[in-house]
């Protein structure tokens, strides 16, 4: 999952009437989240090599998995191609919201067959239970990654991160940003909350992420009240910037959001680092899939297909910083750069043999030894309302000492110029009184 930025735009701006709707390819995608002029901008040229076919491309972004949920399952809108997370593929799948992607390109290589087969497992983990669906039938990944801490070394050491405990330590009293995202922190705090139980083997990793119940629930929320004196605020996309501008000490993030930061405050000479604590966390990721409503299917596989080029696949990783789902030769050897990262990673989950000790980012390509104990997010289910319900009551109840000095000085602050404006007022009506009696 994650660029969480909300606007409506359309980048080619069609009137899809009934005429052009068949030469009309719709996309719905997350804002930030592919490279315009390098690949979305290519798609109808490449179109019409391959097929012979016009199209022409309508490009809507949402804000959040389940605004673009809505729009489909209430809406019935006739997007042709989205890009859900993990969570939201279980949910449609289960619902029968999706079609078949035909994979039938003709002359054109299926790129879809580079897809790592690591991502094919966690994709196929997304079948609803009791069934025989293969979900790479119905979804295609495009990008993923973990969730950790992101941290300034200046104030907060690896150390002091290799647990989430950390939350609890008083010398992150307000310093601390928390993902506004439910789903994600409670994957990640459930793993600590049974660390002892998982380490024993009485629970399994991936049955404790995806098994949610009332007990479950009750355990992450009494934790994260724990630490509410900790929690700086809870936030969806402003963590990134602040990070990067040095105005923050650490953040739960993702690992795209984190890779995004280190590079922009590398550029004014600031240093961050990412880390997975030693519990472990989750591991996500966004794909392609065409809709029940979709018209236009044909250009929908289409366009799945083009994303997974890898040379598209490269220019949207640079372009938004998340990571391909793509495992070809040629991904390989972009990534690898001994001098900007001399410690090498065991990438042989998703690259294969002769991997295991490669040169490459690992924000973006975390060790084997990080991915193993890093498990997939699941919907919620009947849960949801529970889920929604301890979410709201730890938000609600997560007014820290700093947060409520903060709110102290607004308050004050509202009130002194309010006081201000009405002795300016007063003495504005005692000078026009003075010049009307002169």
């Amino acid at each position: 999952m994650k660029k969480i930025l909300f606007f409506l735009a359309t980048v080619v701006a069609f009137s899809a009437t009934a005429a052009d709707r068949e030469h009309t390819l719709k996309i719905y995608n997350w804002a930030d989240y592919i490279d315009m002029q390098n690949v979305l901008d290519k798609f109808p040229e490449w179109y019409r090599e391959q097929t012979g076919e016009e199209v022409q491309v309508s490009y809507q972004t949402f804000d959040i998995n389940e605004s673009m949920l809505t729009q489909i399952e209430i809406g019935k809108e006739d997007y042709d191609v989205v890009c859900p997370s993990e969570y939201i593929v279980e949910r449609m799948l289960r619902n029968g919201l999706l079609q078949k992607i035909n994979k039938d390109f003709g002359d054109t290589p299926d790129y879809t067959q580079l897809v790592a087969p690591f991502v094919l497992d966690k994709f196929q983990q997304m079948a609803p239970k009791g069934s025989d669906i293969q979900v790479s039938d119905y979804a295609v990944g495009y990008m993923g990654g973990t969730t950790g801490w992101l941290y300034n070394p200046q104030w907060v050491s690896a150390e002091e991160l290799q647990s989430w405990d950390a939350i609890f330590n008083p010398k992150f009293e307000g310093k601390i940003f928390m993902k506004d995202a439910f789903r994600d922190v409670y994957s990640v705090i459930i793993l600590y909350a049974y660390r002892d139980e998982i380490a024993s083997g009485e629970v399994d990793m991936d049955e404790l992420v995806a098994n949610i119940t009332p007990e479950r629930i009750a355990r992450v929320e009494e934790i994260l009240n724990k630490a509410k004196n900790n929690i700086a605020g809870w936030e969806v996309d402003f963590g990134k910037e602040e990070m990067a501008k040095g105005k923050t000490w650490m953040n739960l993030s993702w690992s795209g959001d984190a890779q995004w930061a280190i590079q922009e405050a590398a550029e004014i000479g600031l240093k961050l680092n990412y880390i997975v604590p030693k519990e472990g966390s989750n591991v996500w990721f966004d794909g392609w899939v065409i809709p029940k409503y979709a018209v236009n299917t044909k250009a929908a596989a289409y366009f799945i297909n083009f994303m997974c080029r890898p040379d598209n696949a490269i220019f949207n990783m640079e372009e938004v910083g998340y990571v391909s789902v793509i495992a070809s030769p040629e991904i390989l050897e972009w990534a690898q750069d001994e001098e900007a990262y001399p410690e090498a990673v065991d990438a042989s989950y998703f690259f294969g043999e002769g991997t295991e000790a490669v040169h490459v980012n690992p924000v973006q390509y975390p060790d084997k030894s990080v991915i193993e104990r890093c498990a997939l997010m699941h919907d919620c289910g009947e849960q949801t309302e529970q889920m929604l319900d301890m979410w709201n009551r730890v938000k609600g109840d997560n007014l820290s000492s700093g947060m409520l000095w903060n709110v102290g000085i607004v308050v004050l602050l509202l009130i002194a110029f309010i006081i201000i404006r009405i002795i300016n007022a007063n003495k504005l009506h005692q000078t026009k009184n003075k010049k009307r009696k002169i």
